[in-house]
């Protein structure tokens, strides 16, 4: 997530005084997506698996970000 102005290729969604802009195809390729908000901050869920290259499947063994 990050700060951002929408484009003409997004979509904007505002629900409780956010707005949340996504790409038009991303959104077609990653479909639902949900945003949560928790105690540690938002969480973005979609159909997208993500993984691969640097953390992307090694996070459980405590390497990322420590």
């Amino acid at each position: 997530m990050a700060l951002d102005e929408p484009k003409d290729s997004d979509d904007v969604f505002e629900t409780d005084g956010y707005s949340f802009i996504i790409d038009k195809e991303l959104m077609g390729k990653a479909q639902p997506v949900t945003v949560d908000l928790s105690y540690m901050g938002f969480q973005v869920h979609s159909s997208l698996e993500l993984g691969g290259g640097g953390c992307g499947s090694s996070c459980s063994s405590g390497s990322c970000g420590q």
